[in-house]
This record gives C-alpha cells, sequence and structure tokens, in this order.
C-alpha cells in the first residue's frame, strides 16, 4: 500500500508542478482513491487501538502469569509497525487534502464549473 500511495501522489504532484489541467473525471478519480485511503486509515487505527489494548491486557498478566511478558513483547513490536505505518496512512492522506485543493483550483475545474 505504501508504494502505491507513494507514486500516486508523486504521479499527482508532477501534474500540479507542470500546471496539468485535471478533466472531471481526473478529480472524480481522486476523490474516490482519497476516499479509499481513508478507510484504509480507518482500518488501520482500529487494528492498532485492538493491539495497544491487547498490549496493556497482557502487560497486567505479567502480574500473575511472567511468561506473558513474551506476549507482551511481542505484541509491543507490533505496535510500534503500526502506529508507524498508521502515521504514513494519516500524514498521506491530509497531504492529498492539500492536493485536492491545488486541483479545484485548476484552470479547466473553474471553466467547467462557470459552464455547469
Amino acid at each position: 500500500m505504501k508504494k502505491y500511495m507513494r507514486q500516486y501522489l508523486d504521479n499527482i504532484d508532477k501534474k500540479l508542478t507542470n500546471n496539468y489541467k485535471f478533466s472531471n473525471e481526473e478529480v472524480d478519480d481522486f476523490l474516490f482513491k482519497m476516499n479509499l485511503f481513508q478507510k484504509e486509515r480507518t482500518t488501520h487505527l482500529v487494528i492498532t487501538l485492538s493491539y495497544v489494548f491487547f498490549t496493556i491486557l497482557f502487560l497486567f498478566l505479567t502480574k500473575y502469569i511472567f511468561i506473558m511478558f513474551i506476549v507482551f513483547f511481542i505484541l509491543l513490536i507490533f505496535d510500534g509497525f503500526y502506529v508507524y505505518h498508521y502515521f504514513f496512512l494519516e500524514n498521506s492522506v491530509q497531504y492529498m487534502y492539500k492536493q485536492y485543493d491545488l486541483i479545484k483550483n485548476s484552470s479547466i475545474i473553474k471553466e467547467n464549473r462557470k459552464e455547469g
């Protein structure tokens, strides 16, 4: 997902840098993909919070069963990776908001709004 998202954002950045005029179909495609990335971000937020919940649960279990420390430590490692990935998704979606603001201010979109 990271590679695809980076490539897509870089492609949009190149078009914005070259003053590319976006058609309505391209804007709709951008909004559709942004919606998909937002859903992906929400899914990873739920997964991350679930892992954090279980990590805390196993931390409390280590008080009674010391071997649970191993499970706690493994979950703690997973938490780190999930938090890192979630922040990547969060920052990328917020960056897409900025890109959308630039796209909707492009001249072809303005012309289409005046006609319609």
